[in-house]
């Protein structure tokens, strides 16, 4: 859901057709990550892990949520999906949120573990009760996407807007996208635009890209193909593969920036780099 980008009216341009037609090919990969569940936070070891473990073995649950955040990431420690699981689960049993939301996360992939959405629900529930906003989204993420769960739009925006609410940015964005498809809530391209801003204001990568979508299409916002490219190029810079593909058709054919091949063929062996397997084929045309 959170990728679900709709491809509108032209925007009268003459290189509108051939961007549309590269979106039709990169925007299954343009937001990829919302698809995954979402973390607590990302893994920080700034302590000796022995210690942690000490800690962690004698039921301290921050202890243990740590430990878990750490062989799930292999920051400190080698990489143990399985021990991951452990820690986390003895953490969550605990009553910590943050482990709640991780523990459905391992259920959601199917690592550690085997993979269940009903089971995934169940750990991202107890934390979402518990106000925790990343597990609130992924609530909502869960109804939207009809994963272990009946789909229900109205249930979803409800979990949106409680993470949204606390300055959650992947929630913000996915209110974003709520309002420009009209699931649960009149369609309002205006106020799409406002949580995607929102969102983008704290480096959220998908909420840019949709940003310079929206400036792309003239929907929310007056159409303007240089502030496009400008946003497109924030998403590019915080990896998104699809983003910088478009940049670099941006260069290529003079949409927004000035036409330079040099350019096009920098931000395509970028999207390469980063996973986009049509940004090689249009290396090879535009050149070293």
């Amino acid at each position: 859901m959170c990728g679900a980008i709709l491809v509108g009216p032209t925007m009268g341009s003459r290189t509108l057709p051939g961007i549309i037609l590269v979106f039709v090919t990169i925007v299954s990969s343009a937001f990829a990550s919302c698809s995954d569940p979402v973390f607590d936070r990302p893994p920080q070891l700034s302590h000796d892990l022995s210690q942690l473990l000490q800690k962690a073995d004698r039921g301290d649950a921050h202890a243990q949520f740590e430990a878990g955040l750490a062989y799930e990431s292999g920051v400190g420690v080698e990489q143990d999906y399985a021990e991951a699981v452990r820690w986390y689960r003895k953490a969550a049993n605990s009553g910590n949120s943050g482990a709640q939301n991780n523990l459905g996360s391992m259920y959601a992939r199917g690592l550690g573990v085997a993979r269940s959405d009903a089971e995934a629900m169940k750990w991202y529930l107890r934390a979402a009760a518990d106000g925790h906003p990343a597990a609130q989204y992924n609530v909502g993420f869960m109804y939207a996407a009809a994963q272990g769960v009946p789909q229900n739009d109205e249930t979803a925006l409800y979990w949106y807007r409680r993470a949204a609410s606390k300055g959650y940015p992947a929630a913000q964005a996915a209110l974003g996208h709520m309002y420009a498809e009209g699931r649960a809530v009149p369609k309002d391209a205006k106020e799409a635009v406002k949580w995607f801003r929102e969102a983008a204001k704290k480096g959220y990568t998908a909420a840019e890209f949709s940003l310079g979508f929206a400036y792309l299409r003239g929907s929310g916002v007056r159409q303007d193909a240089r502030e496009a490219v400008e946003w497109f190029r924030k998403a590019a810079k915080h990896g998104s593969a699809a983003a910088a593909g478009v940049v670099a058709f941006a260069y290529e054919h003079g949409l927004g920036v000035a036409k330079d091949q040099t350019e096009a063929g920098n931000w395509y062996r970028t999207a390469g780099e980063q996973g986009l397997a049509v940004a090689q084929r249009m290396l090879s045309v535009v050149g070293p």
